[in-house]
């Protein structure tokens, strides 16, 4: 017979909390954000899915884009409300995101603005150089244009008249389109009865800037000469004049000084919308007039340098930037011309952009340039797209003076924006990146010296909370702690002093319960109890009632711990004095009522089976009060092995009703005849209550069904059996009751067993 005891602790799963996801979710579907938020989209989505599939767009369409565009707006704004709050107490309660956004606002921050400062000063000042260089460009090709203009007029007049122009033209022309390719010349008569006062070498040519427009040169074209009379004088075209129409007039508004500009010409774009356009593509050509010196000169000669590229290849080489496509601001009258038919069109508009031209990586940029209408002569804004390379500027600052520059006042707005923008962040970041770390600090020091008071025996100090962050509730938590350490100090100690206390009591029990085997010949016997706790309530014995005779006792008293522990040993030697007065269970169990209740509880009560084994007569007597059932395994005389579970009726000890006649009535005596091969279980609820994880029980047909599939084992390997079927059933849950069990097998009876007694040695 051997005492064992086998215990777990109660482990109880930490509580899920909800994932980014719930949350999330229920942000969007729970709150008027969120729901206004999923409506825009959803109208969004409905829109688009129309749009897709009736290829048109209703009127109402627009009504429901605009309503879920405002939807998302004010959702987006509402969980933004609603959430910039949180971010920012999550962001700001750790002390790690704390210093982190100290860091940032003290050192990364203000390096940010510093590069953004210089980035955008450099891009402004490149940019602003880049659009000054492509105007100056332009002003040097408009006067090698009025320069030639004024040079042939000259030439004609002096040496060959009207007679030779074609001649001094055609040379004039080829010189000049060795330098601009695609470059036109032409003499065209003058009118107007207003003398020009001290002629036009008295005056200055007009330096207009101009603009942009990608009209390419006709490779291989023949020159064009074409005659018109008017006013008595023949008008001729000299060069390819691919890009306008040779003019056969100068317009009334050109001076005897003559002109030199950008002239523009809008250009339609097919599908464009361009009626109610406001700007559109140009086409541009650089054009001087130079007139003769003469009071009242006959007739012009027009240099036309059209915008292509060799032109742009010109520009390029001059002031290291590519210009791209020219555009213009519309006018009623401009819009009115767009449908005029135009050479090249397609050329025009399908020129590269200049981000890349070139083979080097450009950034795209526009210059403002002054474009003329050449029939009005009125100005018009135009802009030309170009492309910069900063390192080719650079190159060229490095070697030459740059003069003023465009949009130089802008620049220093920005400038100065910038500059009080970083000045008035770095200060806020010095004043909170001080007052975070003061924060910190100071309460870091706090604690350190709570600690050092504590740490030298002063549990009354406390720290005074400033704050209400993880560092304030780290004070809290110090204060609460020192407030609670002499009580878990004491706690520990009377703790210490009960478990001291309990393990005596467990070892006093444990006393009361047989010790070592019963050796009794002809019975094999094993017995077993494991408390739930330190000290339990279940208790067995065996009692030598003389020759021949064996008392097995097995009792449960209800509940545990050390109250069903004090029972169950006041129980011992009153079960120790009755056993030897009264022979069978039944009277026993009479006299054991009336003492116990009287001295038990009224909130308790004891199940018991008691059994006195005849072996000279190879009987068994027993009685059970409310305990739980017996099992018997025995084999019929065909031979079977069956098992019966045995419970003869009978109520509880202990109970303070009617002066026992109730437990009187019910008791009653069973008795058994035993045989070789007998298995005898007697056990208590703890064994067939043992419980899993999901609360399943062990219940008493699996004990039986053990003790049937394994009964032919010795009685100390079934019992080991048992508890391990036990244990891989509850796999791990904790014990909730003290299991108590006795097994006895019988083998061939000896008279005068009994009297051998109990040995030292344990089973």
């Amino acid at each position: 017979m051997t005492s064992t005891e086998s215990s777990s602790p109660a482990t109880s799963p930490a509580p899920e909390s909800r994932g980014w996801f719930r949350r999330g979710a229920d942000a969007l579907c729970r709150g008027f954000g969120g729901r206004t938020l999923l409506v825009g989209v959803a109208l969004k989505a409905l829109c688009v899915l129309i749009r897709l599939g009736v290829g048109t767009e209703p009127a109402i369409m627009a009504v429901a884009d605009s309503a879920a565009s405002l939807a998302l707006i004010v959702g987006v704004a509402c969980l933004a409300i609603k959430l910039v709050p949180r971010a920012r107490r999550r962001v700001l309660w750790r002390v790690r995101d704390k210093l982190i956004v100290s860091y940032m606002f003290i050192g990364v921050v203000p390096v940010l603005l510093v590069i953004s400062f210089f980035a955008v000063s450099g891009l402004g000042l490149f940019f602003n150089v880049a659009s000054y260089l492509v105007v100056n460009g332009f002003g040097n090709v408009e006067s090698d244009a009025v320069y030639v203009a004024r040079v042939t007029a000259l030439e004609i007049q002096r040496d060959a008249g009207v007679e030779g122009a074609a001649a001094i033209l055609s040379r004039r022309e080829a010189a000049l389109a060795a330098r601009y390719s695609g470059a036109s010349m032409a003499l065209v008569p003058t009118s107007g009865p207003e003398p020009c006062v001290g002629g036009p070498a008295a005056q200055a040519a007009t330096d207009v800037p101009g603009g942009r427009a990608a009209v390419p040169p006709a490779t291989g074209a023949s020159p064009v000469k074409a005659r018109r009379q008017d006013a008595g004088l023949t008008a001729l075209a000299d060069g390819p004049w691919e890009h306008v129409d040779p003019p056969t007039s100068l317009p009334s508004w050109v001076s005897c000084a003559g002109f030199g500009g950008i002239v523009v010409e809008p250009v339609a774009v097919p599908g464009g919308g361009t009626d109610t356009a406001s700007s559109a593509p140009a086409m541009a050509v650089v054009r001087g007039v130079g007139l003769p010196d003469a009071p009242r000169p006959a007739f012009a000669v027009i240099v036309d340098i059209p915008k292509n590229d060799s032109l742009d290849d010109h520009l390029r080489d001059e002031t290291s930037v590519k210009v791209g496509a020219v555009s213009m601001a519309l006018t009623q009258g401009l819009r009115a011309r767009l449908n005029r038919p135009r050479r090249v069109i397609e050329e025009l508009l399908n020129r590269p952009a200049p981000d890349a031209a070139g083979g080097k990586s450009r950034f795209s940029w526009v210059a403002m340039l002054q474009g003329i209408d050449w029939d009005s002569g009125q100005s018009v804004q135009t802009t030309a797209t170009i492309g910069v390379n900063f390192w080719d500027i650079y190159a060229r600052l490095s070697t030459a003076p740059v003069g003023p520059y465009n949009f130089g006042s802008m620049l220093l707005l920005v400038l100065f924006f910038l500059a009080v923008l970083f000045l008035l962040i770095e200060a806020a970041a010095l004043v909170m990146g001080l007052t975070l770390a003061r924060s910190i600090t100071g309460s870091v020091h706090e604690l350190f010296a709570g600690t050092e008071r504590v740490r030298d025996g002063d549990f009354s100090h406390r720290i005074q909370v400033a704050t209400r962050d993880q560092l304030g509730e780290l004070a809290e938590s110090f204060n609460q702690m020192t407030g609670s350490i002499e009580d878990l100090l004491r706690q520990a100690d009377e703790k210490k002093r009960l478990e001291e206390e309990l393990r005596i009591a467990r070892s006093i029990q444990m006393s009361l319960l047989p010790r070592g085997r019963l050796v009794i010949p002809g019975l094999s016997i094993t017995a077993l109890c494991v408390p739930a706790r330190e000290v339990g309530g279940d208790y067995y014995d065996f009692f030598q009632l003389g020759d021949d005779r064996l008392g097995v006792l097995i009792a449960d008293v209800s509940g545990k711990g050390t109250s069903a522990a004090l029972y169950m040993a006041e129980l011992k030697g009153l079960m120790l004095s009755l056993s030897r007065t009264y022979a069978m269970p039944r009277e026993l169990f009479l006299v054991a009522n009336e003492i116990i209740s009287h001295n038990l509880d009224s909130r308790s009560f004891i199940t018991m089976t008691y059994a006195v084994i005849d072996l000279a007569a190879r009987r068994m007597y027993y009685a059970r009060a409310g305990h739980t059932p017996l099992i018997h395994r025995h084999e019929t005389d065909a031979g079977d092995c069956v098992v019966d579970v045995l419970a003869p009726d009978g109520l509880v000890l202990g109970l303070r009703i009617d002066g026992g006649e109730l437990f009187a009535r019910l008791l009653a005596d069973a008795e058994l005849p035993l045989r070789r091969g007998d298995l005898l279980l007697w056990f208590t609820d703890g064994i067939t209550e043992a419980m899993n994880a999901d609360s399943d029980l062990f219940g008493e047909d699996r004990l039986a069904n053990l003790v049937q599939e394994h009964g032919h084992l010795p009685a100390e390997e079934l019992r080991e059996r048992i508890l391990r079927e036990i244990d891989a059933f509850v796999a791990g849950a904790p014990q909730h009751d003290d299991m108590t069990m006795i097994l006895l097998k019988v083998d061939d009876f000896v008279p005068g067993a009994v009297r051998t007694g109990f040995d030292d040695e344990r089973s």
